[in-house]
């Protein structure tokens, strides 16, 4: 005889496990859905640097490297070409203004000379001998219209009596008339006499002004020499410190070559190099500061340099207040130049994901130990930190060190 079997139900164990196996399927095909075209990257955790965002005071600045150097140098150059006789002081040697240096000679100039004072001596001479022949000619005139004058009253009384006597009767018409056109005559050479005397003193002055003019002309030709003989002797025009003197007794110096440069030690400048992709945001008494013993010294853009070589150009960099007591020439300094005011900003640390990603991504770390690509956008920096546009939020755990070795995985599964 057959026995009846009562049908089972649904147990709620049964039940629970088998749901529990259908979420473990969803949960597996989410993840391997997920997961399609997804491309990783096992690495070890301890070998990564990473840097935590969060807002801070933001500062554009730039490090530079300056060398200290005087705030004022003059040069000496050679006004006159010469041989070397005596080199009166040591380089490095403290001098004062109008202190004897060095001392050239120059044949060429100094025959030049001789020869510029006998010709100043010779047109002395010549204006004197012509002076003396100029009076010589003067007195002559002189002499001869008293002459003149002398016949004139001599004629003219003897006119007078023969208009007397031939009134009387007593001398001919002829000899009246002979004496009457002497006198008459005697009176146009008075008249032609006085004018050339009178033309004679304005030649004579004209003359005297030109041979004047003509001398005091060769005596300044004459000081001008003396002048360049002088500067044969190179003096100091200011009182300082006298570097790169290296002439030696014999060398021959040409004209404007540099002998030797003086430094005015009371104050000193920073003359430093930037690299010309800043040479647009470069701007005079834009500010820098360094730190010596503890203290920090504040600078200011003075002088802009335009010309670019190997890359960078110059800026001589003044102090603001105080300079360092032991601060000395030639010393290295490095500082930092401002290139903006503080600011509150998104910070990212610099590192060296940058070369590989130009700042346009980086890699985040979630909570999962998982590292992820994401897009960001940066703006400033420093030589510490980026300035974070877009992307990235307070808190995020960004990798800084070298993307060089991660390929073009999307993900990064830390170890």
């Amino acid at each position: 005889m057959d026995k009846k079997i009562k049908k089972k139900n649904w147990s709620i164990q049964k039940i629970g496990l088998y749901a529990l196996g259908l979420a473990a399927a969803v949960f597996l095909f989410m993840a391997i859905y997920r997961d399609a075209g997804t491309s990783r990257l096992n690495v070890e955790q301890e070998r990564l640097l990473t840097d935590t965002i969060n807002q801070g005071v933001f500062k554009e600045y730039i490090t530079l490297f300056g060398v200290v150097e005087p705030i004022k140098t003059v040069y000496l150059d050679a006004i006159e070409s010469g041989k070397v006789e005596e080199v009166l002081i040591e380089n490095g040697t403290m001098v004062e203004a109008g202190q004897r240096i060095l001392r050239l000679s120059n044949l060429d100039l100094q025959l030049n000379v001789l020869n510029q004072e006998a010709q100043v001596v010779n047109q002395i001479n010549d204006i004197r001998q012509t002076s003396i022949l100029m009076d010589q000619q003067s007195l002559n005139l002189k002499e001869l219209a008293l002459d003149i004058e002398y016949r004139i009253d001599l004629f003219e009384k003897r006119t007078a009596r023969n208009k007397l006597l031939f009134q009387d009767s007593v001398i001919s018409q002829v000899d009246y008339e002979e004496a009457q056109d002497e006198y008459e005559h005697l009176l146009r050479r008075a008249k032609l006499l006085e004018q050339t005397i009178e033309k004679d003193s304005l030649f004579q002055l004209m003359q005297q002004n030109q041979m004047t003019t003509t001398l005091d002309l060769m005596k300044r030709n004459l000081d001008f020499a003396k002048g360049s003989l002088d500067n044969l002797t190179i003096k100091a025009p200011i009182s300082g410190q006298i570097s790169s003197l290296d002439s030696e007794i014999g060398q021959l110096i040409n004209r404007g070559e540099r002998i030797a440069q003086i430094d005015l030690l009371d104050n000193f400048k920073i003359r430093a190099q930037i690299d010309e992709y800043y040479i647009s945001r470069i701007f005079p008494n834009q500010q820098g500061s360094f730190v010596m013993d503890g203290q920090t010294f504040m600078l200011t853009v003075n002088k802009i340099y335009p010309e670019v070589t190997n890359g960078t150009f110059e800026v001589d960099m003044l102090f603001v207040g105080q300079q360092p007591g032991n601060i000395k020439r030639g010393q290295s300094i490095s500082l930092k130049l401002s290139l903006s005011d503080e600011t509150q900003a998104t910070l990212l640390a610099k590192g060296g994901f940058y070369q590989t990603t130009g700042g346009n991504w980086v890699y985040v770390i979630d909570d999962s130990g998982v590292a992820r690509r994401r897009d960001i956008r940066v703006g400033r920096q420093n030589p510490n930190y980026y300035e974070v546009l877009e992307g990235l939020d307070d808190g995020d755990i960004v990798i800084v060190s070298s993307y060089e070795n991660f390929g073009d995985k999307d993900e990064l599964v830390l170890k």
